[in-house]
């Protein structure tokens, strides 16, 4: 039987996650990092998806994202997902599958609830107790919505735009808002709607 096609309006943020088959590692270098990332700006262009955030951890991958045109964000997980297995494959001389299945997605509300999906994607890394802080943490969009850090990667969402009239404003109401971690409630939430 065929698969159902994914709910992707243009126009919606969406969040993405994608995990390692059996939480497996699908980033064991600087390089894999180095690479998905790439790749992941170059099929964002190529299939019209605006990335505001995103995480990449050992294991999995989140991301939020805006896709320009109905089913733009589908067509670019599977061009990105079948370069980086090809590449992830041959570096490391394996075979077989490298994600849990298809990526899990999530339509955002923005008004109530983008930024907090911001929150809870660059906190990622410190409710793994990698970093004590999300500026430490090198594969995250954090150092580009908190802290200015140039990368062609990031679309600011008009939501984030709203913060400040400026960029330095919008920088210091932005970590204000990460003064105090995402609540059990609301990662229950996240993880539930996706």
């Amino acid at each position: 039987m065929a698969r159902l096609p994914r709910f992707s309006p243009a126009g919606l943020p969406q969040h993405v996650i994608q995990r390692g088959n059996n939480r497996s590692v699908c980033f064991a270098a600087e390089q894999d990092f180095s690479a998905y990332t790439n790749w992941l700006k170059e099929y964002s262009v190529e299939h019209g998806v605006a990335i505001h955030a995103w995480v990449f951890m050992t294991n999995h991958v989140h991301l939020l994202l805006t896709p320009k045109t109905d089913g733009a964000l589908s067509a670019m997980m599977q061009a990105l997902g079948r370069r980086y297995v090809r590449y992830f494959n041959h570096h490391y001389q394996r075979s077989g599958t490298l994600w849990e299945g298809r990526f899990k997605s999530s339509v955002v509300q923005s008004e109530t609830y983008l930024l907090q999906c911001y929150r809870y994607i660059e906190l990622n890394p410190v409710r793994a107790s990698m970093v004590g802080d999300p500026a430490e943490y090198p594969w995250s969009s954090y150092r580009s919505n908190g802290l200015g850090v140039e990368t062609d990667l990031c679309t600011p969402h008009h939501e984030y735009l709203k913060l400040g009239r400026n960029k330095q404003e919008r920088m210091v109401v932005y970590r204000a808002l990460f003064t105090a971690h995402v609540d059990g409630k609301l990662i229950e939430d996240i993880r539930r709607a996706v």
